[in-house]
């Protein structure tokens, strides 16, 4: 295991590894007090070596390190990637390719739902992971040789993972699965911070076109703002305040210094102003523009349509070693529950095949649930001539 801290060590290193098939990657990295990550280390492991690069040694060029994220020769393993990648397209506007993501892949193969990569490691290969390195701050200098042992030991691990995980794939005819996931990983469009489209990330429900408005300028401010000082979005407001503003809309300082949710005194901020007149702005457009707000479906959470579909869902996965949030997930029962058309994952392709035309028949009775010696069981019914 080497540690790199200068230009002409990565070079070298990544020239080595640019000759193996895959290489497994992670980082360690903080993002507590900003808004990008802060890239601390870079780890990499071949087949025959592995190290951990020290990113903030200074006058240290990534340049090899970014060409070797971008080769198309070298398949980059990584697990739960997508923190590691958001952090390689932010700091060179590249997206690694081809990716490999073991979390995923454990999916496929019924590990369970998002699967904590020590889990997985014991699983696979029976070893325990040393974890007390796991939430060091690892911008301090000099790094001890525990973290750098520990920053390591995540490669090597992953090298049995990942080797073990392709073989079942192969096992049970799953690779292009796994694939179609990794698109979406690897598109920009999974990683570009736009402000104009921060209020999709919200929790926060509107139900009316002005508070809808208000929403997307008010979240698009927020967005900007952190950006621009790199600190993290809550730091400038807390999610449940953007919701307050949405519904309250405040077109004035004094109409703001009323709302419970924002900090004491918040109007008389630097910010303050700039509320207001995000509010204003949301105020002011057509409606027209808008995105079209989602009708509450008739088949929520609760109804037994989607309680259903739930079961099945289980019992789908169960009987083909898939975790249930690869198949389909909450939104799309609701939207199968709501319209036999559903542009959603799970009328898709494999999923489709496995579980979505099952829903269906389900959904209009033409499939029937039963418990046979304990186990949910799925059953054609008989429809009345």
């Amino acid at each position: 295991m080497e540690l790199i801290t200068t230009s002409e060590q990565l070079a070298a290193a990544c020239a080595r590894f640019a000759a193996h098939p895959f290489v497994t990657v992670d980082t360690e990295f903080l993002r507590e007090t900003t808004y990008y990550p802060l890239l601390c280390v870079a780890q990499i492991a071949s087949t025959d070596e592995a190290v951990v690069i020290d990113t903030l040694a200074p006058g240290l060029d990534l340049k090899p390190f970014f060409e070797l994220m971008a080769n198309e020769r070298v398949l980059k393993v990584f697990h739960a990637a997508r923190q590691d990648i958001e952090i390689v397209w932010h700091m060179a506007g590249l997206i690694p390719h081809p990716v490999f993501d073991t979390q995923v892949a454990a999916m496929v193969l019924g590990y369970g739902d998002s699967i904590s990569y020590d889990q997985l490691v014991q699983r696979i290969t029976g070893d325990q992971l040393d974890k007390s390195n796991r939430f060091t701050d690892w911008s301090r200098r000099p790094l001890s040789d525990a973290q750098i042992s520990y920053a390591a030991s995540d490669v090597t691990h992953l090298r049995d993972v990942y080797l073990s995980l392709t073989d079942g794939l192969k096992e049970r005819g799953r690779i292009d699965w796994v694939g179609e996931e990794m698109k979406i990983l690897t598109s920009p469009d999974t990683y570009r911070a736009e402000p104009d489209k921060a209020w999709q990330r919200l929790k926060t429900r509107v139900r009316k076109p002005k508070d809808l408005a208000v929403l997307i300028e008010v979240a698009a401010w927020r967005e900007r703002e952190a950006q621009n000082r790199d600190v993290p979005r809550g730091r400038i407001l807390k999610d449940d305040a953007l919701g307050d503003i949405a519904t309250q809309a405040p077109a004035t300082l004094e109409r703001l210094a009323t709302l419970r949710s924002l900090p004491k005194g918040f109007e008389r901020s630097r910010w303050g102003q700039d509320v207001v007149d995000a509010v204003n702005r949301g105020l002011e457009r057509d409606h027209k523009s808008l995105p079209q707000l989602e009708r509450p479906r008739q088949n929520s959470n609760g109804s037994a349509i989607v309680e259903l579909l739930k079961v099945l869902l289980r019992m789908t996965s169960e009987q083909n070693g898939v975790a249930a949030k690869v198949i389909a997930t909450v939104d799309d029962l609701e939207a199968i529950a709501a319209d036999d058309r559903a542009d959603v994952p799970a009328m898709h392709g494999w999923r489709r095949e496995m579980f979505g035309d099952k829903a269906l028949d389900l959904k209009h009775g033409k499939l029937g649930l039963a418990i046979d010696r304990g186990r949910v069981v799925a059953a054609e019914r008989t429809q009345p001539e």
